[in-house]
């Protein structure tokens, strides 16, 4: 049994993704009374050491004493313009619900860890879940114990000056597989100074990390996740499940959060039945998965045949980017889209002599109401990889949409 003496993790409501908080109104616009499990993945089959189960436990337990302050209330209120006041009424009154989650570990260490509860509220646990169990395998690791201070905030400043000297539009997007929650804090920190320091090519577009955000004065990013179109797909068909969330989506917002992360069922999906109305309505699109070079070309394609300028689109590359690969994609790009960047891990857990984890929460059931069927939500995405999810179901589409 390993010995427990961390103190909690997640201290503060906001440490999560502003994703998580616009997926959440829409949701409760759209299935309020939908629910939905979610099953963790280590794509790197982890052995966990024994006992790390109950300590996972503790932590989560922890978070039922963790509620919205009123500053953060003012902060989303602020710059979060898109939601309505009521919401923040319901963020109030919001407690994270421990008993949602399973947490289990095997004779050989592999976890085994379920969500499951009504998807307004069970949403919430996926980035605490994911960042708790990559911080504290750091520090069962000794990475938070060798963690050079002065060295990581000279390498951040480093790689910041890279980043902006080069002409990238960035913004970070690694709270899930964080080193710790410090490092991230020093990263956003470091990113924002440097941005701030003199006039760059490059631009500093904020953090995922709506806590992080706001205590560094930046924009928090995030619009959409791939679950709201896995758990449609069960309901409009895969085939029209991307034209029914984009509609939804943006009857919710009336047209604000306007990136599309469009890669759930592969890009032929997608495009396939892309309309006009709904490409002109959206700011851009996301791209997580794929080889970027041929899905640039893709996007250019379809915005042309649709009749729009594909240079007043915004396309955000996302899928594992380190800042080299950043750079080359912006290179081939030149200027034929309005290109940006969502980096995660090669900014918050690339970190001297530490292996980031390779960690996913993702929707795997749903039901719309507690009175209907359950049925398996999966995610196919661009990337072998990256398919999540029952394996029949997933084997049944991907030979449907050959």
């Amino acid at each position: 049994m390993i010995i427990n003496d961390m103190e909690p993790i997640i201290k503060h409501f906001t440490d999560n993704d502003l994703y998580t908080f616009t997926c959440q109104y829409y949701i409760l616009e759209t299935y309020p009374r939908a629910e939905v499990e979610y099953t963790f993945y280590d794509r790197n089959h982890q052995v966990y050491p024994k006992g790390f189960d109950l300590l996972l436990r503790e932590q989560l337990d922890s978070l039922k004493d963790v509620v919205i302050s009123e500053e953060e209330i003012a902060f989303m209120k602020k710059h979060c313009l898109y939601l309505p006041l009521w919401y923040f009424t319901f963020l109030k009154g919001f407690r994270f619900n421990p008993d949602e989650v399973s947490i289990s570990q095997d004779e050989e260490g592999h976890l085994d860890i379920n969500v499951r509860g009504k998807w307004f509220s069970a949403i919430m646990w996926e980035m605490p879940i994911l960042s708790c169990i990559s911080e504290m395998m750091h520090s069962i690791r000794g990475d938070l114990d060798r963690y050079d201070s002065t060295l990581e905030e000279k390498r951040a400043r480093k790689k910041a000056e890279q980043i902006f000297s080069e002409g990238l539009t960035l913004g970070d997007m690694g709270t899930r597989r964080r080193l710790s929650f410090a490092h991230h804090d020093m990263v956003v920190r470091v990113m924002k100074e440097v941005y701030d320091s003199r006039k760059w090519s490059g631009r500093f577009t904020g953090t995922s990390n709506v806590y992080l955000a706001m205590k560094y004065g930046c924009a928090p990013l995030g619009t959409m996740s791939h679950q709201l179109i896995s758990f449609e797909e069960n309901v409009s068909g895969v085939f029209e499940c991307n034209f029914n969330v984009m509609k939804k989506f943006s009857d919710v917002y009336d047209g604000d959060n306007g990136i599309y992360l469009y890669d759930c069922f592969g890009d032929k999906v997608f495009f396939s039945n892309l309309s006009k109305r709904m490409a002109m309505m959206y700011k851009g699109l996301r791209v997580d998965s794929g080889n970027e070079e041929e899905q640039t070309e893709k996007i250019i394609a379809k915005y042309r045949q649709l009749g729009i300028d594909p240079a007043t689109k915004q396309v955000c590359y996302s899928n594992g980017l380190n800042i080299d690969r950043a750079i080359e994609i912006h290179k081939y790009v030149s200027g034929r889209l309005q290109d940006s960047y969502g980096v995660g891990t090669f900014l918050t857990c690339d970190v001297t002599g530490a292996e980031p984890m390779n960690i996913v929460l993702k929707l795997t059931r749903g039901r719309i109401t507690e009175l209907r069927e359950w049925h398996d939500c999966v995610k196919l995405s661009c990337t072998q990889g990256k398919t999540l999810g029952d394996k029949t179901k997933c084997d049944y589409l991907l030979n449907l949409l050959k």
